[in-house]
């Protein structure tokens, strides 16, 4: 899991994680959640996620990390926009109406790159993961969420989505992450709600092809108090 992987796996077109849709799970689970209009939303591990038109479609500014160059360069060729590209070491910040991807490492990134665009920090901050925790081996899990605690604020409120299955049976990404750990990563700095945990098996007929006893898709609601 270097970056060399991802490297390849984007160079390669080899991105099945990809939704060339918006999520469902975004659709049904993010009016729930009450993020003002005016929030900035972090989109950690983007890729070149539909998802970030949608959440700008409500009005949010939207913020995204993303280390594949070519992810970032398909999003906004893709989506006929055309940004202004500039240095920000170890970054470079591709911006355009609304939307800000940082092309780099998601664990350099600061807490002022990702709130401060702009003449002054948002009011109101909120992240959704839906394809970044479930990327990770279990060995860069505990890493990934420290960077996020330290990014995120007091009242920050996150959607995060997540897949469970018997792991001995695939090798990932996307790997299964259960309930118990979303809950042993963030309980102690914020609220979380279980919203959902649905049975996406038969959604699948390729993992069902490989003989996956069971599919989970969990969704939770967070607040950070701390």
């Amino acid at each position: 899991m270097e970056p060399g992987f991802w490297h390849e796996r984007w160079q390669k077109g080899e991105i099945g994680f990809h939704l060339d849709r918006f999520n469902p799970k975004l659709l049904a689970y993010w009016p729930r959640l009450a993020v003002p209009v005016e929030a900035t939303v972090f989109v950690p591990l983007c890729g070149k996620s539909l998802d970030m038109l949608w959440l700008r479609e409500q009005g949010h500014r939207v913020v995204g990390v993303e280390l594949s160059p070519v992810a970032v360069s398909q999003f906004f060729e893709e989506n006929d926009a055309t940004p202004e590209v500039t240095a920000c070491p170890p970054h470079a910040a591709y911006t355009t109406d609304g939307i800000r991807l940082y092309l780099g490492d998601y664990f350099a990134l600061t807490p002022e790159q990702v709130w401060h665009w702009g003449p002054k920090a948002p009011a109101h901050t909120a992240i959704y993961d839906r394809a970044a925790l479930v990327a990770l081996p279990p060995e860069m899990r505990p890493r990934y969420a420290a960077q996020l605690r330290s990014l995120a604020r007091p009242g920050t409120k996150m959607l995060l989505v997540t897949l469970e299955y018997p792991q001995a049976e695939r090798a990932g990404p996307p790997f299964s992450v259960p309930p118990d750990e979303v809950f042993r990563h963030f309980a102690d700095v914020s609220s979380i709600e279980h919203w959902s945990d649905d049975d996406v098996l038969p959604e699948h007929p390729h993992w069902q092809a490989r003989g996956i006893s069971y599919l989970r898709e969990h969704v939770f609601a967070l607040t950070w108090h701390r």
